[in-house]
């Protein structure tokens, strides 16, 4: 049975680690709102994009050509997968690293070159031997758009090379902070939508085909940058439910050690009465 002085060091350290991760909570929390402005605020601007994209698609552009827009056999997959950093974000890296490892699973290393976005699922994923083509890390929940751009050139010359024939990006999308849902999104050939778009009428300058060659890559940017900002929302979400749990957690264990350390010097104190009452007795 442990002594009252064990049990006081175990409060003490229970107490400090719960300061610990009630910190780490607050500054999940007041992370997670600056990336859901983020992401919300891009999102008008994606969408936009995406409407100019579809409404172009099915103009009359006779002659246009564009590798973007290539549809051909695949033989080999860039696969971007875009974790976090750091830990103490409770399943968030190993859902995202077990998704990813499902898209791998039956391949062989030949079919397909990988990008990470973050150290975890880098690390992890090495630790597989699976063979890393390029890495980038230090910026997992607070991504900005040149990380975006820096990570789809990347991308684009390994597909532009003919080295790989589709892009595929694996990333967390963000829909509470309880919920985070892994998921895979294609970027690269851009699908070319079928259906009758309708809507305002655009006019182009110089012209609807260097506007096109102009908007195709910024499409594909403003893509990977909101898969970052959903993973950001992911992670910090993840993080803040984590360390809620833990600082709960921590205050249940403190309430036990203390109901245990309250019996203990109860039985202490009644142990020392019944001695002093029984040497008085004695003495009679």
């Amino acid at each position: 049975m442990a002594s009252a002085q064990d049990l006081r060091k175990r409060i003490k350290s229970v107490t400090n680690t719960q300061q610990i991760t009630k910190a780490m909570k607050m500054v999940a929390s007041a992370r997670l709102r600056k990336a859901q402005i983020k992401a919300e605020a891009t999102r008008p601007y994606a969408e936009k994009v995406g409407q100019i994209l579809r409404h172009m698609s099915n103009s009359d552009l006779e002659g246009f050509e564009s590798p973007l827009l290539e549809v051909r056999p695949v033989e080999r997959t860039c696969y971007i997968v875009v974790g976090a950093d750091k830990g103490l974000a409770g399943a968030f890296s190993s859902n995202v690293l077990k998704f990813a490892m499902e898209q791998l699973h039956g391949k062989s290393p030949e079919a397909y070159r990988v990008i990470t976005v973050g150290r975890k699922p880098r690390d992890s994923m090495k630790s597989r031997s699976i063979h890393i083509d390029k890495s980038f890390s230090g910026f997992s929940d607070k991504p900005s758009y040149e990380h975006a751009r820096a990570i789809m050139n990347e991308a684009l010359s390994l597909y532009e090379r003919h080295e790989v024939d589709e892009v595929i990006m694996i990333y967390t999308r963000f829909v509470n902070s309880m919920t985070q849902i892994a998921q895979a999104e294609r970027l690269l050939p851009i699908e070319q939508p079928q259906d009758e778009v309708q809507g305002e009428e655009y006019d182009f300058m110089p012209s609807a085909v260097s506007v096109l060659e102009a908007l195709l890559p910024k499409y594909l940017e403003i893509t990977v940058y909101n898969g970052l900002l959903q993973s950001a929302a992911s992670e910090l979400g993840a993080r803040m439910t984590a360390m809620t749990s833990a600082t709960d957690n921590a205050g249940e264990l403190i309430d036990s050690l203390g109901l245990e350390y309250n019996k203990l010097r109860q039985s202490s104190i009644t142990n020392e009465i019944s001695e002093i009452v029984g040497g008085a007795n004695a003495l009679q």
